[in-house]
Order: C-alpha cells, then sequence, then structure tokens
C-alpha cells in the first residue's frame, strides 16, 4: 500500500496491485462523522483474513483488542496477554486493512507501571503493529501516561466503564455506573480524557442514560459497547457478532450469523464425504496422461536401473508434474 493526499486532506491508500484508491479512515475521519451525526462502525479483528473481510465490509475502525485472550487463546480473561502477542496481531490485521483505521490495545501491565513504559510498548504497536493509535483502560488517572504518549505523537483512544483488566477490582464483569458517586465518577474521567487529548473514547457496559449525557457532553467520539444507542458508535468483538461461540450470550450481544453453526455442518460434511471416499472426486484431482507410474515398471528407481528401458524415450519424471 501507498499513502497519499487528495486535494481535501483526506488521506489516501493506493493498493500496490493497481487497484483504486480508497479513502483511508483517520482520527480526523472519526471527528467528522460526530460533527455530521454519522455513526462509527467499529468491530474487533484478529487476524489478516477477517481484517480483510471487516474492512470489506465497511467498518470505520478494526480494533486488535486484548479480548484475544478470550476469543481466540481461550482464556477467561485478558491478564494473560502479552505486548508481544499483541504486537503479532497488529501486524497481521494491519496486512489485511486498506481503508479502516487500525486500534491497537495497550494489555494488561503494559502502560501501569510507568509512563515511560507505556510510551516504549505504544510505540512498539504503532512501529512494529503497524497501527495508527492505541487504546488504553482506566479514566483521569492515567492522565500523566495518556499525556506522554501523545507527546510521542501517538494517537490515544480512551476507554472507561467496564474495564476488563480491572476485572479483580469490580468483584466481575459488571455495569457501571448504576450509581450516582460512579455515574459522576464515570463522567468526570470523560472529561478528563478529552481535555488531556484522547480522539475517541469507548463507553463499555454502563446504563445508556449516563452514555447519553457523555456522549451530549463530548466534542470527541464515543463508541459503545453495551452503553446503548446513544453512543457516536457501537462495536463488537468481531467473534460474538458472527455468533462463533454458543456459549457466550451477554445482553449487549447481538449475531447477526450463526458461523458456528455453519462452521460445524461444513466440517461434519467434510469428514462424512472423507470416510465414504466421497471426497477427493475427480473433480479435486490432478491426472497426467505422461507421468510413468512405479507400479507399473517395478525397475524404475530401483538401485542401479537405467531411468529408462532400451528404446524407450523419456516420459517424465516419475510421481511429478511432466517437465
Amino acid at each position: 500500500m501507498v499513502g497519499t493526499v487528495n486535494g481535501s486532506g483526506q488521506s489516501k491508500t493506493e493498493s500496490t496491485d493497481g487497484g483504486e484508491p480508497v479513502d483511508k479512515v483517520t482520527i480526523h475521519t472519526l471527528k467528522r462523522q460526530k460533527q455530521a451525526g454519522q455513526k462509527i462502525c467499529m468491530v474487533t479483528a484478529y487476524d489478516a483474513t477477517f481484517a480483510r473481510i471487516l474492512d470489506d465490509a465497511g467498518a470505520d475502525v478494526l480494533l486488535v483488542g486484548d479480548s484475544l485472550g478470550m476469543v481466540f487463546q481461550g482464556h477467561d480473561s485478558t491478564l494473560p496477554v502479552t505486548m508481544d502477542q499483541m504486537v503479532y496481531h497488529c501486524r497481521a490485521v494491519t496486512r489485511g486493512t486498506r481503508r479502516a483505521h487500525v486500534v491497537g490495545d495497550m494489555p494488561f501491565l503494559s502502560y501501569q507501571a510507568s509512563a515511560q513504559e507505556a510510551v516504549h510498548n505504544a510505540g512498539r504497536l504503532v512501529a512494529e503493529g503497524g497501527v495508527g493509535s492505541v487504546k488504553l483502560e482506566g479514566g483521569e488517572e492515567f492522565s500523566e501516561t495518556i499525556a506522554h504518549i501523545l507527546r510521542a505523537s501517538i494517537p490515544v483512544m480512551g476507554h472507561i466503564g467496564l474495564t476488563p483488566q480491572s476485572v479483580h477490582k469490580m468483584g466481575g464483569y459488571v455495569v457501571q455506573g448504576r450509581d450516582e458517586e460512579t455515574a459522576r465518577r464515570l463522567y468526570r474521567d470523560a472529561l478528563a480524557l478529552q481535555e488531556i487529548g484522547c480522539y475517541a473514547l469507548v463507553l463499555e457496559g454502563v446504563p445508556l442514560e449516563l452514555a447519553r449525557e457523555i456522549t451530549s457532553a463530548l466534542s470527541i467520539p464515543t463508541i459503545g459497547i453495551g452503553a446503548g444507542v446513544h453512543c457516536d458508535g457501537q462495536v463488537l468483538v468481531c467473534y460474538d457478532l458472527l455468533g462463533l461461540n454458543p456459549d457466550f450470550k451477554p445482553k449487549f450481544v447481538k449475531r447477526y450469523a450463526d458461523l458456528y453453526g455453519a462452521t460445524r455442518s461444513a466440517a461434519e460434511t467434510f469428514f462424512a464425504e472423507v470416510r465414504s471416499e466421497a471426497f477427493p472426486d475427480e473433480e479435486h484431482s490432478f491426472k497426467s496422461k505422461t507421468i510413468r507410474l512405479v507400479a507399473s515398471n517395478p525397475s524404475v528407481g530401483a538401485p542401479g536401473a537405467s531411468p529408462q528401458g532400451p528404446g524407450e524415450e523419456k516420459a517424465g519424471p516419475v510421481y511429478g508434474v511432466p517437465v
């Protein structure tokens, strides 16, 4: 991909394979979408194949979430995810993306210890992972850390409400901001993150009334997950919206497909056809008129044997495509 800028200042991405250039979504695009009342569509992605599908479908933002620890790695939380793993998955997603803005999650303990370490790790996601910005969980208490990352010219998306990296502190995956005290704290956090320079804010697991108040108070976009319709955009984990985990049924998830059922059915059909020898059939097999089979000439390949009999022309390599 080759980046260019058109006359209006909109970033373009030109395909090196000769494809048409596309408008690349940037942090400024997202702000304009909020101003225009145009909803932002964000979804997680963890590999190049899903990134390409979701990008082609029209995603504005692809989040390489530390949720990969649960949906991709099989953990019961996001806490075991490492920086090296995040860099790896970010790199895969950016390879499969042409248009969408790609955000990389800062995993647990990649930014909490010190601002210096936070800048280093955020820089890895950008330099090695190729993302356009980073996301980190937490409110006003991380203002100084966010300021240091921003001074390194790395855009930051905030994340407040239900923050999965604080699952033990919260006592589980519990909706936040239902009482007046926590609602006021989240409201203050939102204003503080905007003030420090975050370009957008994820609101997770908060009452829709609170999300509406925060969204109205901010000039930066809010992206909700379990936060109601009044946010400037919505995000879901791709595995959830595609119905790839039949056992995960939280209230805020709507399944738009049953890929678990479709994938299992396809696999069961494949296994049945293998066992009955219906697959592979002639359509899915290769043939050649020039390959000499060992079974028809046992001397072929034997030690000291001539590669061809007296008076025979060379027919081609054994067990290979003719040359």
